[in-house]
């Protein structure tokens, strides 16, 4: 198991660890917490224990000093254990590390989340910062983030066998869409537009349905964090600029598999979409496990003219270019940004070249490499 970057250890309230299916976030909680009690409802008898009768949570616990640790894993199954959780937490000063793969069904049954009683951490896939040695921009890019899928030298299996029995057959089981194959069509669409601004009607026209639906799937894949929408930058407006949102999965692989892709080859299109989804896994890491405050946004023209990311207000803008040889072609739309806000203080381009340079008017160039040394030591931010 890799040392993973998010750290749960001496906990001094209670929280709620969310992630998609197959993150780790179990095996993270157990090796966090190998000496506290730990309870699974993934143990059918269980299940079956604490949905007729919540109230055995409090007995079973009576005995708990204040400040002892109880692990909940699959929190989500059982909506109503969170009321006597939240008791617990009032009367015993229990504190509680709750894990689920999604907040959804909590909210449509109007779970109590604890109303600020508890953090929220979630866990990713695996970092290139958490592979350390072993992190292969090209296996990556190609099997995914999860760790199943990226130590599978069968991993085009795995993503099938994902995709049929978590994004479909889950969402099915819990009443979030009507019809599994309307879903589907919508994934496969969605996945052509992964790290792209979407555009709801054109997705819409494809599926064959409406924009309130193609808005209602979109939702789904937010909540079962499958994916999530990152905002355009539309402060101190200069020009008129993109409002609508670009879009993520939150694991390559799975864009890869839905879309068809095979086969990435460096400098083609397919690679600088999957690479891309890649650096924005790695900032959405680094703001969820060290720097909760970080700020990300992307910023567009209407024109076309785009940044990639925008970190804290203007503050840094990241141009991502899988080639090894930046030219001045690459550079435009970073010199267009620099025009409508002179102040801003970094200006990068990852990319594959192999080493760091800095242009005469100060871009500098980074080695994906590179990018993240200084992003995990917190030198880029």
């Amino acid at each position: 198991m890799y040392k993973r970057a998010l750290s749960l250890k001496s906990p001094k309230k209670s929280f709620f660890l969310w992630g998609q299916r197959q993150t780790g976030k179990s095996s993270l909680l157990r090796e966090t917490f190998r000496n506290d009690l730990y309870i699974n409802l993934l143990e059918s008898d269980l299940f079956l224990e604490y949905s007729t009768r919540p109230s055995l949570l409090r007995e079973r616990l009576h005995h708990l000093r204040a400040g002892e640790i109880v692990i909940i894993d699959e929190v989500q199954k059982i909506p109503s254990l969170l009321d006597e959780i939240q008791n617990l937490i009032e009367s015993k000063k229990i504190i509680f590390g709750l894990c689920g793969s999604s907040a959804r069904k909590l909210k449509r049954g109007h779970g109590n989340l604890l109303g600020g009683r508890a953090r929220r951490y979630e866990l990713f896939g695996l970092s290139a910062f958490e592979l350390g040695d072993d992190f292969d921009l090209n296996l990556l890019l190609t099997r995914g983030y999860l760790p199943s899928f990226y130590l599978d030298d069968d991993y085009e299996h795995s993503h099938q066998s994902y995709v049929s029995d978590y994004l479909k057959e889950e969402i099915l089981a819990e009443g979030l869409t009507r019809s599994i194959a309307i879903f589907s069509r919508f994934l496969e669409t969605a996945a052509f537009s992964d790290s792209e601004i979407i555009n709801f009607s054109n997705i819409a026209r494809e599926v064959g349905v409406s924009v309130k639906t193609v808005q209602a799937h979109f939702e789904i894949l937010e909540d079962t964090l499958t994916g999530g929408f990152l905002t355009a930058y539309t402060k101190k407006i200069k020009r008129r600029t993109r409002q609508s949102p670009k879009f993520y999965f939150f694991d390559v692989g799975i864009v890869n598999f839905l879309s068809k892709r095979k086969n990435l080859v460096p400098k083609s299109s397919d690679f600088g979409k999957a690479f891309e989804n890649w650096v924005f896994h790695e900032l959405k890491c680094y703001k969820s496990y060290v720097k909760n405050d970080l700020d990300l946004s992307y910023w567009a023209l209407t024109t076309g003219v785009e940044v990639d990311f925008i970190l804290n207000d203007m503050e840094i803008a990241i141009e991502v270019k899988s080639s090894d040889r930046i030219t001045s072609d690459h550079l435009k739309n970073l010199r267009e940004l620099k025009k409508d806000y002179p102040k801003i203080k970094s200006r990068f381009v990852v990319s594959l070249e192999k080493h760091i340079r800095t242009t005469d008017d100060g871009i500098t160039v980074l080695p994906y490499q590179e990018f993240i040394r200084r992003l995990w030591a917190g030198d880029l931010i």
